[in-house]
């Protein structure tokens, strides 16, 4: 993501791991409460009922233990290193590819959403297994059949087939797709508008502000996948059964006709809170490191 001639990939990644990592450490307790919220269908009665983050928040804590909003954190930490490795690397060098190909000098706002676009198909086929192990462990009606991500895992292949752990991976396509060409397309935009500075604290605040509206713009687009993403891959399968969501387009329209349109952006809230100021982390932790590197080789 910085303007500065691109490092090796191995640089890319590792920058990208350290910044998803220390982005998921802040911020994963918003992650449990928007899944709780997402895969609720308006079945649930008392305890069982959320009618908000805050109240999820609440009974959460009240009726489970603070320790559960870490609950299944183990799946995500393995995730986030190659997920936003891969995020950041593949949006270096797919901007590469598409410049060749379009013939131009430097990115555009156009590219850099196609950029996004094709980083985020890239990243999803890195991130549907644990994705799927994260949600069923996040759920409290499947959480205790799993005593942690290992035994999620052997369960799963065991009792629904290895195939299982891509269970959802059309959907977490689409949702990867929309939200990194809104992400790196705000990000390209905001900056070019920006005052540009050599003093690092204050590009450090520019990085910050042009990530969270990327987060934001990007968490607007791809909520209503997130949340078809998340039913599918809490349903279980059952040999000879037809699941009730499965692909993502006809699921967006079960949830729609059931539940009304309002329900596609169940968990927006926490999600938008988690991946605006996370965007913002996950930039200036990113460019940090990757400054870091350059100082290093220079040396």
């Amino acid at each position: 993501m910085s303007t500065e001639k691109p490092l090796p990939f191995i640089y890319q990644f590792a920058a990208g791991a350290v910044a998803g990592v220390s982005e998921i450490l802040v911020m994963y307790p918003l992650d449990v409460v928007k899944t709780r919220v997402q895969i609720q269908t308006g079945k649930e009665v008392g305890e069982e009922a959320y009618s908000g983050m805050v109240d999820c928040f609440r009974k959460i804590i009240r009726n489970e233990g603070f320790s559960r909003l870490y609950r299944g954190i183990s799946a995500p930490i393995m995730m986030e290193a190659p997920k936003r490795a891969t995020k950041f690397a593949a949006n270096d060098e797919w901007g590469k590819v598409w410049r060749k190909v379009f013939g131009m000098p430097q990115m555009n706002q156009s590219l850099s959403i196609l950029t996004g676009a094709s980083a985020g198909a890239t990243e999803s086929f890195v991130v549907v297994p644990f994705e799927l192990v994260k949600i069923r462990l996040q759920d409290k009606a499947q959480a205790a059949k799993y005593n942690g991500m290992i035994d999620c895992v052997r369960k799963i292949i065991a009792q629904e087939g290895v195939l299982t752990l891509y269970q959802g991976l059309e959907s977490t396509m689409w949702r990867h797709v929309l939200w990194n060409s809104g992400y790196f397309g705000c990000i390209f935009q905001v900056r070019a508008l920006m005052p540009q500075s050599k003093d690092k604290g204050k590009q450090m605040i520019n990085d910050l502000i042009s990530g969270s509206i990327g987060g934001t713009v990007g968490t607007m687009l791809n909520t209503p996948m997130d949340v078809v993403k998340s039913r599918i891959q809490n349903t279980p399968k059952v040999p000879g059964g037809v699941m009730k969501y499965n692909w993502a387009w006809p699921s967006l329209g079960v949830v729609m006709r059931e539940e009304g349109f309002s329900a596609l952006y169940k968990g927006f809230l926490p999600k938008v809170l988690r991946l605006g100021p996370g965007g913002g982390i996950l930039l200036v932790v990113f460019t940090g490191v990757m400054d870091f590197f350059r100082k290093t080789r220079a040396e």
